[in-house]
């Protein structure tokens, strides 16, 4: 049996263990500390575009100045941005120096790697894959898209123009 077998099925038992026992509150917080989940921010009457993030992410860093002008071109009208970061306690300086050097005007959480990768997999169903990685909510709160990598702005405004709510018309909200 091969030691990265025996960590991933640990993993995955830890990660059962923790959704069962329902443990995730608290997996953020803001950077003074005080605890925070998404929902606090989704819900608003607005989207929600949560941007996962590592300061050392390298995707992450080319991509976070599209995110910083989505925000900006949307935050009064109909969407917002989240950041998380997966940076955790031990690298908080490297996550702040990350939002001062691209000047993220988007609220920003903090959390351990190992507690969002498996809130994510809480969240969502599926396997954590790694940063960045995308959740979008309508404006009444609810989780319509997860997506790993780099997502262009434009296709995120193109869902949100074609996006049709749930209606005994419409049961799979494809539009």
């Amino acid at each position: 049996m091969s030691l990265k077998f025996v960590a991933r099925s640990t993993l995955l038992l830890m990660a059962g263990i923790l959704v069962s026992a329902n443990v995730f509150a608290g997996v953020f917080r803001d950077f003074d500390g005080q605890s925070k989940e998404i929902s606090d921010f989704a819900g608003d009457g607005k989207w929600r575009v949560v941007m996962i993030w590592a300061s050392d992410c390298h995707i992450c860093n080319q991509e976070a100045h599209q995110y910083v002008r989505f925000h900006e071109q949307h935050r009064d009208k109909d969407a917002r941005v989240l950041g998380i970061s997966m940076d955790g306690k031990e690298k908080q300086k490297e996550a702040k120096e990350f939002i001062s050097r691209h000047k993220l005007n988007f609220p920003n959480l903090i959390g351990e790697p190992e507690e969002v990768a498996m809130h994510y997999m809480k969240l969502t169903g599926s396997e954590w894959v790694g940063t960045p990685t995308f959740l979008i909510y309508t404006p009444n709160g609810e989780l319509v898209v997860k997506q790993e990598g780099a997502v262009p702005v434009d296709l995120i405004e193109g869902f949100m123009k074609s996006w049709k709510p749930k209606t005994a018309t419409n049961p799979d909200k494809s539009g």
